[in-house]
């Protein structure tokens, strides 16, 4: 029984609105998006590239005027060719497999020469022409003050439930030598003795970067203006290792669609709705960061849904609010309400709190994924019914703020 004091009639209207909400159409988005030719969509490659072309198209055949917002990304890493990494204990040569057993570093060195050396730990001998272990515990900075001569660092680091190793692209610069994480057993069994033999080609990048925007209405004066956004961006192919970004964030993108779509038919005439989807997310929330500048600059003050992760919904959706939100906040969990989602406070650590940290309205919800920033973000672990219960909550707070029996201000 709904909770949320409506009259019969706005029941029954929002009640419509929701049964338009099409879970096949979402899902067939993620498989698009998580396809091939777009590349894991990784900022400044010819994936995301595409991957907006397609987005753009699409809100145009859903009648939205859409522009494009280009910017740059600075010192993106990128893993250029698969690093060859072999580790010989005395008795047997072992090759690493690039992904699962090891990884490159965010603060390495390029290296794209292959160099071997003898093993040591980390603090102990002498490490001038050897790989060092570094102990569990120790900082990358203690390790630096150990590695005078050293030909690289090696670090532990788990791997997830699918045992592969999460790719970043946020994270410190690069520092003066060759490091890889190997993953935790892996880095145990490496002892002192035998040889290790590897490189690290990793370079940082200056890359273009574009925001896709869509407008269906302008509010009126003194009316609210909804924002829905989401990144499209992914963390991007590595070689030899396909990254989908199905759940990561092919379906917060997917949900936004959706939603708008029905909102679009739905509100009342004077209730703004637009539409951002965000570029360069994953290299540090760039594009939000753009955007929110251009919102303060120019005035506006939208309220701002922010969908990230709409994969995987265990007992509830995460909520974080930021920003003069209780309006919004309020909407939020009375649409949770009438669709029956229970959501959380927790954190949503995505584009939602560059919107807040420019003074807007802002709330990000994030109902999980699986295979987090690697190969196992495929499409067929985002669940139809997961998209299909947040796309709902979207699409009623929406809704709930465009009523006139709903106040809503930013």
């Amino acid at each position: 029984m709904s909770t949320t004091g409506l009259p019969a009639s706005a029941l029954d209207a929002l009640g419509e609105l929701l049964e338009a909400v099409s879970g096949e159409r979402m899902t067939a988005t993620v498989a698009t998006l998580a396809d091939g030719p777009f590349a894991g969509r990784r900022v400044g490659t010819a994936g995301g590239a595409a991957a907006r072309a397609w987005l753009a198209q699409h809100l145009d055949d859903l009648g939205a005027a859409v522009t494009f917002e280009p910017f740059t990304v600075p010192h993106v890493p990128e893993v250029y060719t698969v690093p060859t990494v072999q580790w010989h204990d005395g008795t047997a040569t072992r090759h690493l497999a690039f992904g699962r057993d090891v990884a490159v570093h965010l603060a390495s060195a390029d290296q794209p020469l292959v160099r071997r050396g003898d093993l040591a730990v980390a603090g102990a001998g002498d490490p001038t022409g050897r790989w060092l272990l570094v102990p569990a515990g120790m900082t990358l900075f203690d390790a630096y003050g150990h590695a005078h001569g050293a030909l690289g660092l090696l670090l532990g680091r788990g791997v997830d439930a699918d045992g592969w190793q999460y790719t970043m692209l946020a994270g410190p610069n690069p520092g003066p030598l060759p490091i890889l994480t190997l993953d935790t057993d892996t880095h145990a069994a490496v002892g002192a003795d035998g040889w290790f033999a590897a490189n690290t080609p990793i370079r940082r990048l200056d890359v273009p970067a574009v925001n896709v925007h869509a407008r269906w209405r302008a509010a009126a004066a003194g009316r609210p203006d909804l924002l829905l956004t989401a990144h499209y961006d992914g963390v991007g192919d590595h070689p030899g290792l396909r990254q989908p970004a199905a759940a990561d964030n092919g379906s917060g993108v997917a949900v936004v669609l959706e939603a708008a779509r029905v909102l679009a038919a739905a509100l009342p005439d004077g209730i703004g709705l637009s539409v951002a989807l965000l570029d360069g997310e994953e290299a540090g929330a760039l594009g939000s960061a753009h955007h929110a500048a251009q919102l303060r600059q120019a005035g506006a003050a939208p309220l701002v849904v922010n969908v990230d992760g709409a994969g995987h919904l265990n007992d509830a959706a995460a909520v974080e609010a930021g920003g003069p939100a209780h309006g919004l906040l309020a909407a939020l969990d009375q649409a949770g309400r009438h669709t029956g989602l229970p959501l959380a406070a927790g954190p949503v650590a995505s584009d939602n709190r560059r919107y807040a940290a420019a003074g807007l309205a802002a709330v990000g919800i994030g109902a999980g994924m699986a295979g987090y920033h690697s190969p196992a973000d495929t499409a067929d672990r985002v669940e139809t019914a997961t998209l299909t219960a947040v796309a709902r909550l979207a699409a009623a707070t929406g809704w709930l703020i465009g009523t006139p029996s709903t106040t809503v201000s930013s």
